[in-house]
């Protein structure tokens, strides 16, 4: 592990949160802010209008079956040694969604995004998830907001209760990457121009991710990907065991291989 990698899992421990500037290459933030762009003049995506998703704010879930740019993503190579420093590399794509928040929209309530989970708080990290910014990230136009040290308390926010936070700003280029515990939430877009993050999801791979990555993106596509973003996407084995089909991994079903893998039983 280099000295970068541990000083942001460092980081991620006592804050529960770390910025990594210029992690993504200034071509791949332009090819994702054209993709971005593109699917929501194609589809025709409009706000969600509701109280957490936002009222002017485009959100286009499922990314990894809509354009291959977005496959660079869970596997890039600044980003995810840091996760599976968090997690470990049994780590699982749990949801990669865009949030595009526009002028004139309101802070999101602040959470935990694992506070759907009935564990008692805190515990070891089993969500880590991350924000790429493809524009700057400022406090007038909607940075992530952050409670510094909050993924060690022993409870999670109220939904919908005022706190006091922080503007997780930083410039385009950057990701933002944070335990799943920690409260935060989107700011108020008060500027005059549109806020774009890529918010790339990761959990244990002994959780349920939060999208249907198995079902969500055709076998076809999957084929393709390269096998890191298989295992990702959850179609590999947690420590050789959980999520197997006849003891063989779901990538060895999906690609028509007869060989079985070496299975925790095997080492018995």
């Amino acid at each position: 592990m280099n000295q970068d990698t541990q000083k942001h899992l460092s980081a991620i421990e006592e804050q529960g949160y770390t910025i990594v500037e210029n992690a993504i290459e200034p071509d791949l933030v332009v090819a994702l802010n054209a993709a971005l762009l593109r699917l929501e003049r194609e589809r025709g995506i409009e706000p969600a209008r509701n109280g957490f998703e936002g009222h002017h704010t485009i959100r286009i879930y499922n990314l990894l079956a809509l354009g291959n740019v977005f496959e660079r993503i869970p596997v890039h190579p600044v980003v995810l040694p840091i996760v599976e420093g968090v997690l470990d590399d049994g780590c699982l794509v749990s949801s990669l969604s865009s949030i595009s928040i526009d002028p004139g929209e309101k802070a999101q309530p602040i959470h935990a995004d694992d506070q759907v989970m009935p564990v008692a708080k805190p515990h070891v990290p089993f969500v880590c998830n991350s924000m790429w910014a493809l524009t700057d990230f400022t406090e007038e136009n909607g940075a992530t907001r952050v409670i510094p040290g909050s993924h060690k308390r022993d409870t999670s926010p109220v939904y919908g209760q005022e706190y006091d936070s922080i503007p997780a700003e930083m410039p385009k280029g950057s990701v933002l990457i944070w335990h799943g515990s920690l409260w935060h939430g989107g700011g108020a877009n008060r500027s005059g121009a549109r806020r774009v993050g890529i918010a790339m999801n990761y959990c244990a791979g002994y959780i349920r991710q939060q999208e249907n990555q198995q079902l969500g993106m055709p076998l076809d596509l999957v084929r393709r990907f390269e096998p890191r973003l298989q295992e990702l996407c959850g179609f590999g084995t947690y420590r050789s065991l959980i999520g197997h089909i006849d003891k063989k991994t779901p990538a060895q079903r999906l690609l028509g291989e007869a060989r079985n893998f070496k299975s925790i039983w095997d080492l018995g």
